[in-house]
């Protein structure tokens, strides 16, 4: 029987990490493994691979101690799930869990106490989990990601997640390796050249669920003040609250007739083929696969300099179109971008290539 790999998310919303957990099931099911994926919520904004095994897990149960019994109830769950996999495909002999919810469920999983697994961490939590909080609040939520995550093995996605990990939250991890997300250079170039429904607009653009470490609002100021003839197109989605606050911002700041709220896309890549700049403007950033991915579409980048990969992205001659994390600076990078744009060389994504990292996860089976 083929060796069995296990991915297990919270869900499939149009994110970045689960886009890179369908991608790394892809290609390590081309590698001749039989590969399992397990969605812990009925969420789906993605197609399934072939040859990928997906299993859904949701929790129908809406009992009064919901929330109280929540991890050890999913994890039970997750337990009846595993044996059904098994008996169909074997034991896996690695296991990769996937966003902070799920691993929190996975360590209370009594099948998978004795397996190979891998905990993939890939933002900078103390963004994510310790700002804006009181005292009291910050050591509580500190303590119970440290249990979480203490001598576990752990993946992240850059160098500086690895170390707001550690140096945040005082992690002594079993292991932690630092692997990059994988790109299919080959397969990205194909798909940028499929339809783009905005070809006749000239335009830069955001790609980015609606979230605030996204910060939207900076991006719409630093766009304010550009004085730039492209317009704004922002993909992703959100929740309608986080929706109605970018939709007021717009209006606030006079933007109506130049900003276009496209959706998601399933498949950008036309789009940001197509595009002048791809910019970001987050707090903070794991590894923001919309960089990589304009890159290899030759698509010139512009992002805040904030905490995470994009400066582990953004080196040589393209740091220089790295901003400080305020409008001012964000708009004179955009415009410097536009008007100036880098050359892009293929020696700025070779560490990100497909095969490069999928070796490094298969090197995790034991």
């Amino acid at each position: 029987m083929k060796q069995h790999i296990l991915f297990i998310i919270d869900g499939l919303p149009g994110g970045g990490a689960e886009n890179v957990t369908l991608t790394l099931a892809a290609g390590l099911s081309s590698k001749d493994f039989n590969v399992s994926l397990i969605s812990l919520q009925n969420k789906l904004d993605y197609v399934i691979p072939d040859k990928v095994n997906y299993q859904l897990v949701p929790d129908d149960y809406r009992g009064p101690f919901r929330k109280l019994t929540e991890l050890s109830r999913r994890a039970k769950q997750l337990d009846k799930a595993l044996e059904l996999i098994e008996l169909k495909y074997g034991k896996p002999s690695l296991v990769v869990s996937s966003l902070h919810k799920t691993d929190r469920i996975v360590i209370k999983s009594q099948k998978l106490a004795t397996y190979n697994v891998w905990h993939c961490i890939h933002g900078m939590l103390s963004n994510s989990y310790l700002a804006n909080r009181n005292k009291f609040s910050y050591l509580l939520k500190k303590s119970k990601i440290k249990r979480v995550y203490n001598n576990r093995n752990i993946i992240t996605v850059s160098s500086s997640v690895a170390e707001d990990l550690i140096n945040k939250f005082d992690i002594k991890p079993k292991s932690i390796k630092v692997i990059y997300n994988p790109f299919d250079i080959e397969k990205i170039r194909k798909l940028s050249l499929e339809n783009n429904p905005f070809e006749s607009e000239n335009y830069i653009i955001h790609v980015g669920r609606f979230h605030s470490v996204k910060r939207h609002d900076r991006l719409l100021e630093a766009y304010s003040l550009t004085d730039i003839a492209a317009k704004l197109i922002i993909l992703g989605k959100g929740d309608s609250r986080a929706e109605e606050s970018i939709k007021r911002k717009i209006t606030e700041l006079g933007l109506t007739d130049r900003v276009i709220l496209a959706g998601f896309h399933s498949n950008p890549l036309p789009i940001i083929r197509g595009a002048k700049v791809t910019i970001i403007s987050s707090d903070s950033e794991g590894l923001p696969t919309v960089l990589i991915e304009s890159l290899i579409c030759n698509t010139p980048i512009v992002s805040t300099n904030c905490p995470g990969g994009v400066s582990e992205i953004m080196v040589g001659n393209l740091s220089y179109y790295l901003s400080d994390m305020n409008a001012k600076s964000l708009a004179e990078k955009i415009s410097l971008a536009y008007n100036n744009p880098p050359v892009i060389e293929d020696n700025m994504i070779e560490k990100f290539s497909y095969d490069k990292i999928l070796n490094q996860y298969i090197s995790l089976i034991k």
